[in-house]
């Protein structure tokens, strides 16, 4: 399994708290930034990380602003991706049972590293159930071709 991960100036010090926890577990990832605390706009980072999950890169992304929503907004632009906000347990389980989705997005200000590393875990972990979930899974690859 590989993940990309990417963060902008709110998510850094999360980012490099998820990264140590992904080393400790011997997760392979690649890291698309920020790199500091420097202020950076999250919506080039969110790009990078979304399309290599979206070009099979990556199995999965991990994405860290201050709220994880700007983050998430911008990943959802490109086509074939399902980025989830979560900040709980049960959104990361069941937005990868139910939604299928592919990128992870979390607050920096909105989880402690704790609750972050669960996340992450559940995340990666958590298959998708497919069945009935797919039907609606595959209206939203409708809606990004238009044809719903």
């Amino acid at each position: 399994m590989k993940l990309a991960i990417g963060c902008d100036h709110g998510g850094f010090a999360l980012k490099e708290a998820i990264r140590g926890h992904l080393e400790q577990q011997a997760v392979d990832y690649e890291d698309f930034g920020c790199y500091n605390t420097d202020s950076v706009d999250y919506a080039p980072i969110a790009a990078k990380v979304a399309h290599a999950v979206a070009e099979g890169k990556a199995d999965y992304g991990v994405l860290i602003c201050t709220t994880g929503i700007g983050i998430s907004m911008a990943a959802n632009k490109v086509k074939g991706i399902r980025a989830a906000v979560c900040t709980n347990n049960y959104s990361a389980e069941m937005t990868r049972r139910h939604n299928n989705a592919n990128v992870l997005c979390m607050g920096g200000k909105m989880v402690d590293e704790a609750t972050a590393m669960e996340l992450v875990d559940i995340f990666i972990r958590t298959p998708f159930e497919g069945g009935r979930h797919q039907r609606r899974v595959d209206q939203i690859t409708q809606i990004e071709e238009d044809k719903l």
